[in-house]
């Protein structure tokens, strides 16, 4: 791939696309899914996921090296076991299911996810729900590992996940960094036999390495200034944003 190969405006979405992926891993997941659509403008769907894994993956490396020591290892292995399980089922699933119908299904049980996470935040007696509960922590887990073999977009429910944990914001992207890394190298090779990763495709990504390292940083600006409670209600505005995005696509 050379440059000649995009219009400007292409490559105007893939940088976009970059910086949200890189602001999505400074706790802003649910950038991840703008991202997503983004780069959509430049790859067809399915092959844009294998693009954006990549990506995903020098972002992580990053923020697992800027907060790793905020991660909560209690969850995040209640969380793994599923998410990986998921990760398999969603591989043998791409070929053959069609991608707007998984995606509206998913994006009514994400706005329900969410609507409950809003109950859980006014409701004294639902706060005393435990998030990590296996009732909640292996839906949501084998829910997320699915949704990011098909599409990349587990952030919506991820957040969910952390949210109803109640974690600190510090503690609630350092927990998803490092989620997020294992999840998605898992992936590679699945992607890769699904033809979604090439020699072509990774040099693209090289290209995008500073527009990932510039959201990287924005995101870690804007988490070290935003209150914890906004932070969360802007977390959940903006996974409903990203599950009315995934029902529409």
């Amino acid at each position: 791939m050379i440059w000649g190969d995009y219009s400007a405006v292409q490559w105007l979405f893939a940088a976009l696309a970059a910086v949200c992926l890189g602001m999505s891993k400074a706790g802003f997941g649910a950038m991840a899914v703008l991202g997503i659509l983004l780069m959509a403008n430049v790859f067809p769907v399915r092959e844009s996921t294998g693009v954006i894994l990549p990506m995903l993956i020098v972002a992580d490396v990053i923020a697992v090296a800027t907060f790793n020591k905020f991660t909560v290892w209690r969850l995040l292995l209640k969380l793994l076991p599923p998410a990986l399980a998921g990760i398999v089922v969603g591989w043998l699933i791409m070929p053959m299911i069609p991608l707007g119908l998984f995606s509206k299904i998913i994006a009514v049980l994400l706005i329900g996810l969410l609507l409950l996470s809003v109950a859980q935040k006014l409701s004294n007696r639902l706060q005393r729900i435990a998030g990590d509960h296996p009732a909640i922590a292996w839906p949501l887990g084998i829910t997320a590992g699915i949704t990011t073999m098909l599409a990349n977009a587990a952030g919506a429910v991820v957040t969910v996940y952390l949210l109803a944990c109640r974690l600190p914001k510090y503690e609630f992207v350092g927990t998803a960094a490092w989620f997020f890394f294992i999840v998605n190298v898992f992936k590679v090779p699945f992607s890769a036999s699904l033809g979604l990763i090439t020699p072509a495709t990774l040099a693209f990504n090289a290209t995008l390495i500073p527009a990932i390292v510039a959201g990287i940083l924005a995101g870690r600006v804007v988490l070290g200034k935003i209150n914890q409670q906004v932070f969360e209600w802007l977390l959940i505005i903006l996974s409903l944003l990203g599950c009315l995005r995934l029902f529409f696509v």
